[in-house]
């Protein structure tokens, strides 16, 4: 798994914000408005004390004071927009970023899923962006009238007694490095929370996708077992995090809260010398209530940094994850293919100190041809198509269709080229025609028909409850093996490929379902380059052709026929199945 160089990602984070300027901005704005309206209320006070009422100008204090209080109304409004259209806008980035999430995971190479689990990748594209809409929202907002507010206010207060304003000035400063020092501390403990999340959507996926497995063995609470564990690893580090937190906001509730008692102090001397008056005190007293609700508000705005940088982290470390297998510069698009397919002194491990897989591989497979790839369990025969397919790249050697390096083209025209048939068949939560019609999203309802017809499932189709539209459950628990099996066949039907790929394809089915599904199977392979991988030797009876890959090598390849009269590895394999008087070009 290659890793992109770190940078800054405030970058990143900022080029979400761009599709919605728009609301941003408006956010922004009344933002701005809210924390101008705090500020003028200290300094109308101080007007109304110092000019006003002892001048006896009683109508226009009251006109100053229903100014003032349409200046809260306004207030109030620009607090329903800034909640309403910043969280709008919140929501609207944590949507971008999850749909780039999957998008990216989409991309990447199957070498990153054998070592990421489906639970702990659920985590990242889910729970750990959902601080991030008010990270989107509060953030910005929260910035700009924080530093508005205690900007003006301290601006002000030097205009009315520049020895009061230097003691919060001072004082300010102390704040804001005692933040950042139990900012490192917060943000490492809430990445482990993140991690533990991760855990126990892992722990739930696997215990959720295996309890039928589980109640069959009655390991119920093994199961439980497992999650407990989990979730104690999970309380811990909640734990640590709000101890952090704690530490955090004792220290802030003390440091907000004697600010006021230093402007009381300082300007209680002042007053005893006769240097300032009991309006300028209480005007400053007002000023220090203003400039304390924001301080409290970048506090609360830091757990929320937190929080959401956390998540943003992890999501930045999946973002910068690239593909092991990418397109080449200048990549072509494979077209026209007439499924000729060639293993060239190919040679193929999972890394560099790994223990090779498959080694001088030479293989040529004509167009049309139909290929058994025969051999023990863990030999290499599922891998020699992933190299095919490019699932993963050659370690040597290379991998050609028609003459063509699979190196060079792009994925997506190849993978189009190519047909898979599993003996896990992956079903998806949908309708049966939604199923079918994954082979080709643009299909119509008549070739869904044709592909199912073919592929012997319509009439099963045609008995169910709601017929094409009849919902097959997760994974497809409302259909029995066999129908998921012909399903998966009616798809590359549709798909219409013109190379065929079955691995193991019925060697999970029993013996009466099998031949239904062979029928099947010799039916779609007519016309195409066909490779057959099998364990059960039954499927490869009609085979032009059979290799036999045993300790990284072919060890034997030819007509099923020739290789048994030779009495090879073939041969052993053969006899192990059948009686001896079965011969591959009997059945």
């Amino acid at each position: 798994m290659k890793t992109k160089k770190q940078k800054s990602g405030l970058g990143e984070f900022f080029a979400f914000f761009k599709p919605h300027m728009g609301l941003f901005l408006m956010d922004m704005a009344c933002a701005t408005l809210a924390s101008a309206i705090d500020l003028a209320f200290p300094y109308v006070s101080r007007m109304s004390m110092t000019a006003l009422l002892p001048e006896r100008l009683f109508t226009t204090f009251f006109v100053v004071m229903g100014v003032m209080i349409l200046a809260y109304m306004l207030k109030g409004v620009c607090y329903y927009f800034i909640t309403v259209l910043g969280h709008r806008m919140g929501v609207y980035v944590e949507a971008d970023m999850r749909r780039a999430a999957f998008n990216h995971i989409q991309k990447l190479s199957f070498s990153f899923f054998d070592h990421n689990r489906t639970g702990a990748l659920m985590s990242r594209i889910t729970s750990d962006l959902f601080e991030i809409t008010e990270l989107a929202h509060h953030g910005p907002e929260d910035i700009l009238i924080s530093c508005l507010t205690i900007a003006g206010a301290l601006a002000v207060m030097y205009t009315i007694d520049w020895r009061l304003a230097l003691v919060l000035t001072v004082a300010l400063p102390v704040l804001i490095a005692f933040t950042l020092s139990r900012r490192v501390r917060m943000k490492k403990a809430n990445l482990e929370v993140k991690r533990k999340t991760a855990e126990i959507n892992s722990a739930i996926e696997s215990g959720i996708s295996g309890i039928r497995t589980a109640k069959a063995f009655a390991n119920e609470k093994a199961e439980d077992d497992k999650f407990a564990a989990a979730n104690e690893k999970y309380k811990a580090a909640r734990k640590e995090y709000f101890n952090a937190m704690g530490g955090f906001q004792s220290g802030m509730e003390f440091t907000t809260s004697i600010m006021q008692v230093l402007v009381i102090a300082a300007g209680g001397y002042f007053i005893m010398r006769g240097e300032m008056d009991y309006v300028d005190l209480m005007t400053f007293s007002l000023y220090v209530s203003t400039f304390v609700t924001p301080v409290r508000k970048l506090a609360a705005f830091s757990e929320t940094y937190m929080q959401g940088t956390a998540g943003f982290s992890r999501f930045l470390e999946l973002m910068r994850t690239e593909p092991e297998i990418k397109d080449a510069p200048g990549a072509g698009e494979l077209s026209g293919v007439r499924g000729a397919v060639e293993y060239r002194d190919v040679g193929f491990r999972y890394g560099g100190d790994k223990p090779w897989v498959l080694k001088d591989i030479n293989l040529s497979i004509e167009p049309g041809e139909k290929l058994a790839i025969v051999g023990p369990s863990g030999g290499g025969k599922t891998t020699l198509c992933q190299l095919l397919e490019r699932f993963y790249d050659v370690t040597e050697g290379a991998v050609l269709v028609d003459g063509r390096d699979v190196r060079t083209v792009t994925q997506e025209s190849l993978h189009r080229c190519i047909g898979i048939i599993q003996q896990d068949v992956f079903i998806f939560a949908g309708t049966i025609r939604d199923n079918i019609r994954y082979g080709r999203p643009d299909a119509t309802d008549a070739e869904i028909i044709a592909a199912a017809v073919r592929a012997e499932i319509h009439q099963d189709i045609m008995n169910m409850p709601e017929g094409y539209d009849t919902f097959v459950g997760e994974r497809g628990v409302m259909l029995s093996g066999g129908q998921k099996q012909r399903l998966s066949i009616a798809r590359v039907f549709l798909k219409n490929p013109p190379i065929l790929v079955m691995d193991e394809a019925t060697s999970a089915l029993d013996s009466v379902t099998e031949q239904r599904i062979q029928q099947s199977l010799d039916s779609l392979a007519e016309g195409r380059t066909s490779i057959i991988i099998a364990h059960r030797l039954s499927t490869i009876r009609g085979a032009d052709r059979v290799a036999v890959v045993e300790d990284e090598h072919i060890v034997e390849s030819g007509a099923p026929a020739e290789l048994l009269a030779k009495g090879g590895e073939f041969a052993k394999l053969w006899y192990s199945q059948f009686d001896t008087q079965d011969h591959p070009e009997e059945k």
